[in-house]
């Protein structure tokens, strides 16, 4: 007779990592890679400042001083100094917090409904609604993300809504571009010919086989967008297309200080480390995620 011999301190790792499910298997892997760890803890800092910023300020981000302004870093009062009217600059990035990750936040979150929508319903469909929504979306790539949102942003007009509606149509194709390829393979596997010759019809695939596993991808691949579009937002309100004076935003701050660059440069590039920190902080996070969602089966 053979016997086997089993390690009985084995036994509950093997079982346990059998037994995990997938997401739970995605946190072990995402918190074992520190450095997305860490821009996950950059991330929610900002986010924590983007929604208290305005009871965490020290001074009123609109008060201003001729007498003080473009005061040196480490000024009385003024830890960061103070801008080209003398309004208090670390007051300033903490409440600009909120309206900066809005205009980086919520273009790719609008984007991504629609992309996803657009890019499932091609890719399972397939035949000519595929070629006719993709080759509608190829149309938008003729052109590069930054000068297509400043002319859709030119043609709407500045301001806050007009930039939004801009920057969702930029990152549009991108998200359903990405849906579609996903969708494409998930269409055929084996549990979705499976189900479709079990009776399913096409909704009750599309919603119990198809969204869990495209809207994964989409969704790590439009976290990495939010960066772009924190870049693209900053450029605009830097063109003054976006976010009109005196509201506190990154992009608007680093435009009104671009004067103050050859006295007090260390005090007009605070607006741009900030939108280099968040930037950095989103790449990593999504990179972490892509890594921790590659599970091999």
């Amino acid at each position: 007779m053979l016997h086997v011999t089993v390690d009985p301190t084995k036994v509950p790792a093997l079982q346990t990592e059998r037994s995990a499910g997938y997401w739970q298997t995605v946190g072990r892997r995402f918190l074992r890679d520190k450095v997305a760890v860490a821009a996950a803890v950059v991330v929610l800092i900002l986010l924590l400042l983007a929604v208290f910023g305005p009871w965490m300020a020290p001074l009123d981000p609109y008060q201003s001083s001729m007498l003080k302004r473009l005061k040196p870093i480490g000024f009385a009062g003024h830890p960061l100094g103070t801008d080209e009217l003398g309004r208090d600059m670390l007051t300033r990035l903490i409440v600009g917090t909120r309206l900066s990750l809005f205009m980086g936040i919520t273009p790719v979150i609008c984007a991504f409904f629609i992309g996803a929508l657009i890019g499932i319903t091609a890719g399972y469909t397939g035949g000519w609604v595929n070629t006719g929504l993709m080759r509608t979306i190829d149309v938008f790539y003729a052109f590069p993300s930054v000068l297509l949102a400043i002319a859709l942003s030119g043609a709407l007009g500045a301001g806050i809504t007009n930039s939004l509606i801009s920057l969702t149509i930029v990152f549009i194709p991108p998200i359903a571009r990405v849906a579609e390829s996903v969708t494409t393979q998930i269409r055929g596997r084996d549990f979705v010919d499976a189900a479709r010759a079990s009776g399913a019809g096409a909704f009750t695939i599309v919603r119990v086989h198809v969204l869990g596993n495209v809207l994964g991808p989409v969704f790590v691949y439009a976290t990495s967008l939010i960066a772009v579009a924190m870049i693209l937002a900053s450029g605009l309100s830097f063109l003054g297309l976006g976010v009109k004076p005196p509201e506190p935003e990154w992009g608007l701050m680093l435009n009104t200080l671009r004067t103050a660059i050859y006295t007090q440069p260390w005090i007009a590039a605070l607006p741009g480390a900030m939108i280099f920190i968040t930037s950095i902080a989103f790449n990593l996070l999504a990179d972490g995620l892509r890594s921790a969602m590659e599970i091999k089966q």
